[in-house]
């Protein structure tokens, strides 16, 4: 019995050490695969067949080490150094990685972006086609990547967040389809030079305070392109500068480790108990991965020759980590000299028909088209003899492109076009021109928001119901009743910011309903405009309703970056895989100062395209456009009237059930002299103006746009304009911004011109910043003499 005993222990213990060196030869097999994907994928773009190349060559071995522990329902916050991660977690394979190098935009082949971003930029889908949400709790899940530095850290905190949330609030048990508990971490990763963007400092402090399960992993090869680490951080490691913010007994903060990026077997047995505790405990932690290599340097655009010493790239070689990787497995024998090269051999051989094929892939259908366009010109020179001379040069310069791109298809096409003329014998040339550009319309310039059943512009708009002893009540009592009736019906639903827990927010919307409904459904945040923004984008992405709140629109600079960048382009650059329905609330127009009466309308509607801009002129209209924007998957931005919480409006029977279209222009005054167009505060003042033009027999319609993304897309201006033959454009942004939107909206889109009797204006605010009081305000920006004095000098000409 003690032989048969002791025999099944060294069966055992044989079997756990085949399995623990199957392992270890899996994990040097994948990095060097992933090593000669960054070595082929630069020789790809410095010989023309890819545009640009960045890559995680020397990150290999840390970032095997991180993702054995990226568990499904996980969530991946990363940057662009990443691709061992991805490729270890199996969400993306080599031959992908390429066909993203390669920008090919079928999203089969790229399945991350559809060919709209550079390489080593990952994504997984949150939603399918019809916009329903996944079972985010079961797969690995990644929020597309940016390029822009640090960016992906306030969505990170965003991520983590909503994972306290799974765990602390009762009515979100009810989707374990979204949250096991709770129990998923946030994988963030970021360059070390990068550390130095605000983005990241305000993210860490805020991590800290919230306690969200949060690890932070830091790649640090001691360089920012070609700027040391010592002229980028204090004390040279972001480690040192960060231990005040470690979490110690009785006190919040984050747990701080470093790391060597070349031991592989130290980073394992730390990094599991560690981010076990991050799962467990919903403590963060950063991890200050150090001595990382750059064997290829920063990126295909330079070389890191010019800036580094000989002796750091003899150091950079010695310690490169797949080099210290093999160095280990021979010393503890758990391979031969032999076998490691023949995985290096086969990762090379593996890498390379990766490569072909996703390039193969990727010229087929253009190889398609010029074939297509070949026979259709060759066709055409027997009709035209007099121009068989310049086709057959057009022909012979497209057949001599060895690497065509579509551009070169399309360009050749419409060269032949417009040499064929107007023959008829051209109309099979003009007739596949037509299709190219659908087809080509549909890969480059779709998805800019949800086109499925979730698109914010499928809900319809209804109709206002009052009782007929219905009462008029101040503005802010209806934002009030309404959001009490939407958080005791919508358990996704969860808003924060800057004093709108414990007060209520600084209007009172919220008031009385932190305490009814749980400080962690309606929260209060610090002073942090940035990460508030990244709050709502990761809970948005993980399937939750958030209303962040920017305090006051001129604010809304501080945390305009992410919401550029990274909400307004996320259904774009994922080709609709991902959808990020944040609600972002703000209020603003018409106050006293240069910091609390801005509107800056101008720069929202050009850096915000992606995201619809709401802009009710009550709060009555903003109930309507709230429910509509929590009935699709889009994001959106709501400007309340700042002057307009304490004006009486009558109270609606059913605040839940009403519903503002988007895109939807309302006349809410008639008139056949003049069309008078704007929105918010400011139409207030116009609707007054038109009570006084009446007393000059001047008979003004006053059209409210509602919403400026997106802008009257029945063109109903135009049909009153064709009523009244004059048309003034009204608004309190800058000369330029928004009524100048307007105005080439509906002068040129919508062809207005053609139905002037005069030239139509637009009315501003002046173009500084409104000065302070009342008078300030009056004389800053458009007041009621302004509009009727205009009005007055265009129906007299």
């Amino acid at each position: 019995m003690e032989n048969l005993l002791e025999n099944d222990l060294v069966a055992a213990e044989k079997l756990s050490f085949d399995r623990f060196r199957e392992e270890v030869l899996s994990d040097y097999r994948l990095a060097c695969e992933s090593r000669e994907a960054s070595l082929m994928g630069r020789k790809e773009v410095l010989t023309g067949k890819a545009k640009f190349g960045i890559f995680g060559d020397g990150k290999e071995v840390a970032q095997i080490a991180a993702a054995k522990f990226f568990r499904p329902g996980d969530y991946r916050a990363g940057y662009y150094r990443d691709q061992t991660f991805v490729f270890a977690s199996k969400q993306a394979s080599i031959e992908q990685f390429f066909a993203q190098l390669y920008a090919n935009p079928d999203v089969n082949q790229d399945p991350f972006s559809a060919g709209r971003q550079m390489n080593s930029h990952f994504a997984t889908p949150n939603t399918d086609s019809e916009g329903n949400w996944l079972p985010l709790a079961r797969q690995k899940n990644i929020s597309s990547d940016m390029a822009p530095t640090a960016s992906q850290m306030p969505r990170a905190v965003g991520l983590a967040f909503a994972s306290k949330l799974f765990r602390k609030v009762d009515e979100l048990k009810a989707f374990p389809e979204l949250s096991n508990n709770g129990n998923e971490v946030c994988f963030c990763t970021i360059g070390d030079a990068s550390t130095s963007e605000g983005h990241f400092w305000e993210a860490v402090n805020a991590a800290g305070v919230l306690q969200i399960p949060l690890a932070i992993f830091v790649w640090d090869d001691g360089y920012g392109i070609s700027v040391p680490k010592k002229l980028q951080t204090t004390k040279g490691s972001i480690s040192e500068v960060l231990k005040g913010f470690q979490q110690r007994e009785g006190t919040n903060g984050l747990d701080i480790y470093k790391l060597k990026g070349w031991d592989y077997a130290s980073m394992v047995e730390l990094l599991e108990p560690a981010i076990q505790k991050i799962r467990d405990t919903h403590i963060p932690a950063i991890f200050h991965i150090e001595e990382i290599t750059q064997p290829q340097g920063h990126s295909t655009s330079g070389s890191h020759e010019r800036y580094k010493s000989p002796e750091r790239l003899e150091w950079e070689r010695s310690f490169d980590c797949i080099k210290k990787f093999k160095e280990w497995i021979l010393e503890n024998a758990l391979s031969s000299e032999e076998e490691l090269s023949d995985i290096e051999l086969k990762a090379k051989e593996f890498v390379r028909d990766c490569k072909n094929r996703a390039w193969a892939t990727y010229q087929q259908p253009i190889k398609d088209q010029v074939s297509r366009v070949l026979e259709l010109a060759t066709a055409l020179l027997p009709q035209l003899p007099e121009k068989a001379g310049v086709l057959e040069a057009e022909i012979n310069k497209l057949k001599a492109e060895k690497e065509p791109m579509r551009r070169d298809v399309m360009s050749s096409l419409h060269k032949l076009i417009q040499l064929a003329g107007k023959t008829d014998h051209a109309f099979w040339l003009r007739d596949y021109y037509q299709d190219l550009k659908k087809e080509n319309k549909a890969l480059y310039n779709s998805h800019l928001y949800n086109e499925g059943p979730r698109s914010a512009l499928n809900i319809k708009g209804s109709t206002l119901t009052f009782a007929a002893d219905a009462p008029m009540v101040n503005g802010y009592e209806i934002l009030n009743k309404y959001f009490d009736q939407l958080f005791a019906n919508n358990p996704k639903v969860i808003a924060f910011g800057e004093d709108v827990g414990y007060i209520g927010d600084v209007n009172q919307g919220f008031a009385g309903l932190q305490a009814k409904y749980g400080a962690d459904r309606i929260s209060d945040t610090g002073i942090r405009e940035l990460t508030i923004m990244g709050q709502g984008i990761g809970a948005a992405f993980r399937g939750l309703r958030p209303i962040a709140e920017i305090q006051y629109l001129d604010y809304l600079l501080y945390g305009l970056q992410p919401l550029s960048d990274d909400v307004a382009t996320t259904h774009y650059r994922t080709f609709g895989k991902q959808s990020c329905p944040l609600i972002v609330r703000t209020r603003g127009h018409r106050l006293e100062g240069i910091w609390h009466s801005g509107s800056p309308m101008g720069m929202i509607l050009n850096s915000l395209r992606g995201m619809h801009v709401c802009v009710p002129r009550n709060m009555v209209q903003a109930v309507g456009m709230y429910n509509t924007l929590l009935q699709s998957n889009d994001p959106a931005i709501v400007v309340e009237c700042l002057n307009g919480y304490r004006l009486k409006e009558k109270l609606p029977q059913d605040l839940l059930g009403y519903t503002v279209p988007l895109g939807i222009p309302e006349i809410v005054r008639k008139g056949t002299d003049i069309t008078l167009v704007s929105y918010g505060s400011t139409l207030r003042i116009v609707q007054e103006a038109a009570v006084h033009l009446a007393i000059y027999g001047i008979d003004a319609e006053v059209v409210d746009v509602q919403t400026l993304l997106p802008f009257d897309i029945n063109h109903s201006i135009l049909e009153s304009l064709k009523k009244t033959s004059r048309i003034l454009f009204i608004d309190e942004d800058v000369p330029g911004g928004a009524a100048a939107y307007m105005f080439n909206k509906v002068m040129e889109e919508q062809g207005g011109y053609r139905w002037l009797d005069v030239a139509p204006r637009t009315l501003t605010a002046q173009a500084h910043r409104p000065a302070y009081a009342s008078d300030g305000d009056y004389f800053s920006k458009p007041n009621l003499e302004d509009i009727v004095e205009l009005v007055k000098e265009m129906m007299a000409e």
